[in-house]
């Protein structure tokens, strides 16, 4: 094929090229002049944002052959090689299909030979995070003391499933998602060089379904330029994106605010017609009344508008809607959008949203008049109370101080929390040592784990508690204090977590019982009791058989026993 889609002819070949990672570029452009680059990167973020163009480029960028420079030349003989990929010393690898412990071990097994045509030799594993845990420990020893000759560059999206022993052998650099307005200047630059017409409104809708990926903003150029004839419109950027136009966002908004259901009905039932995508309709709606808000309030910030025009009809509703209204349409159409996420009825949760947004004004209204007659009902009563403490001559004043203590007292009288003493119980009758050991000596990798996965607050509730006993299902967890168990207790997340964690250690789904450490002492000492007066019982039923005949023969009121 002689075409070649837009993100392959125009990939970046220098740090300048690589468009809202500046924070990255800089640091690598500055270690290259300063010649310290190290022996192993972790390039990690989303994907489309560079990160596997920013390893090619600073494995030109070492092997330049006007090093030290910030930027390779593009010129020379490894510069063009390494471009073209004929030079066999910089190998790219596709972790999601070479994950196995054999692809690494040869690569254990080559990386000690000398470079044939650069200085260095430099390794892009791509989506490392695919690779086996039995791959990982091949490679760790290898990434940690390479060769002088050797660089590793580790490219991922989910720096999360990589071991921490590999990511602290690497110097790590987290891209971030593009801005719509990086991705519109870009795009730009691209379209005029390669002689696209364009209307610019029509980049802003591309760079925003784009979600902060330059590849992906690229490719969905690349159909426009396919779906127009002779120049890439805004008609043309919404149809390929699945956006809603203006004018329906217009009709619909208008008939929101009139409380038109029927007409608001009508105009979703053409755009699902037209195959727009539920989704997209609602962030479209969610921006749209995000732009409104912006223009009533900073009418001069136009460059900030995401998705409205300020046509006539734009600019009148935006005079008659008030800011309370355009808060609860956005807070309905967030909450709409979290459902359709999760749902295979789209449609469905869409009607019900424009119903309700319809609706909401009457149900506002409404709800102030009821306010309102409460408070003055309010009002009154106080009034009448007032004349009546006047008519006994007791002051104001001494009527409030009375009531203070009563108050205080309704303060104190809250209850704490309470720990489940039954499932406590529960546990204590088979706990075994074998199980608190089991238990206890997985506790540290468990807080490691979840402040590895972003789940710090968890772990600091964690922090002051130790299993006191276990069973070979369940364990009690001990608390120092009494608002970190209740706080742990009630986080649903945090117990699926522990239970599939332990699962996955020693095989058993442990589930655990919090309890503050005071209310444990108590526990712990009755539970004892109970035992051992359990026990004392089952002596006493052991009755001598001596005496039990003779009080067959004489009667029980005839016998005196003595120890």
């Amino acid at each position: 094929m002689s075409y070649q889609a837009l993100y392959r002819v125009w990939r970046p070949q220098s740090f300048l090229d690589v468009v809202g990672q500046e924070h990255v570029t800089k640091t690598l452009q500055n270690a290259l002049l300063q010649q310290k680059t190290t022996h192993a990167y972790l390039f990690s973020g989303p994907r489309g944002t560079g990160k596997t163009s920013a390893a090619k480029i600073l494995a030109k960028a070492v092997n330049c052959e006007k090093m030290p420079v910030s930027e390779p030349c593009n010129e020379c003989s490894a510069c063009l090689g390494i471009t073209d990929g004929s030079i066999p010393d910089v190998i790219e690898i596709d972790a999601a299909s070479n994950n196995g412990v054999e692809e690494i071990r040869d690569i254990r097994d080559k990386v000690k030979y000398a470079p044939n045509a650069v200085p260095y030799k430099v390794y892009i594993i791509d989506e490392v995070h695919m690779l086996s845990i039995g791959a990982f420990n091949a490679l760790l020893k290898t990434l940690e003391e390479p060769p002088k000759h050797v660089i590793f560059i580790l490219a991922t999206t989910e720096p999360h499933k990589i071991p921490l022993t590999i990511i602290s052998r690497c110097q790590r650099f987290d891209f971030k998602r593009i801005t719509a307005q990086d991705i519109t200047g870009r795009m730009a630059h691209i379209a005029s060089e390669s002689g696209l017409q364009f209307e610019e409104k029509a980049l802003h809708v591309i760079a925003r379904a784009a979600g902060g990926g330059m590849r992906d903003a690229l490719s969905l150029l690349d159909q426009a330029v396919s779906f127009s004839t002779d120049q890439v419109t805004v008609e043309d950027a919404l149809t390929v994106t699945g956006s809603v136009s203006q004018n329906y966002l217009n009709r619909i908004g208008q008939a929101i605010y009139k409380k038109e259901i029927p007409d608001a009905l009508a105009a979703l039932d053409d755009m699902m017609l037209q195959g727009k995508d539920p989704a997209r309709f609602a962030e479209d709606m969610i921006l749209y009344y995000r732009d409104m808000l912006l223009y009533k309030t900073a009418p001069t910030l136009e460059e900030s508008m995401e998705r409205a025009l300020l046509d006539d009809d734009f600019t009148t509703l935006a005079g008659e809607i008030e800011h309370e209204q355009i808060y609860e349409y956005i807070d309905i159409l967030n909450k709409t959008q979290q459902e359709i996420k999760f749902s295979n009825h789209a449609r469905i949760y869409l009607e019900v949203c424009l119903v309700k947004l319809c609706q909401t004004e009457s149900k506002k209204t409404v709800a102030d008049l009821d306010g309102v007659q409460d408070l003055f009902a309010k009002i009154a009563a106080l009034e009448k109370e007032i004349e009546l403490l006047k008519a006994n001559k007791v002051p104001v004043g001494e009527a409030t101080q009375t009531q203070q203590p009563a108050k205080k007292a309704t303060a104190r009288s809250t209850k704490g929390f309470k720990a489940n003493t039954r499932m406590i119980r529960e546990v204590l009758k088979e706990a075994t040592r074998e199980d608190l050991n089991s238990v206890k000596s997985r506790w540290g990798d468990l807080l490691e784990m979840l402040n590895s996965r972003q789940m710090r607050s968890q772990s600091a509730l964690l922090n002051d508690a130790e299993p006191a006993a276990a069973s070979p299902n369940a364990f009690i967890l001990k608390f120092k204090y009494e608002i970190h168990c209740q706080m742990a207790t009630e986080n649903h997340k945090l117990i699926e977590t522990i239970s599939q964690f332990f699962k996955e250690i020693t095989g058993n789904q442990y589930q655990f019982v919090g309890v503050p450490e005071d209310q444990w002492l108590q526990i712990r000492e009755e539970f004892l009791q109970n035992q051992k007066q359990d026990g004392d019982k089952n002596e006493d039923d052991q009755e001598d058989p001596l005496i039990s005949e003779a009080m067959k023969l004489v009667g029980a009121d005839l016998i005196e026993i003595k120890n």
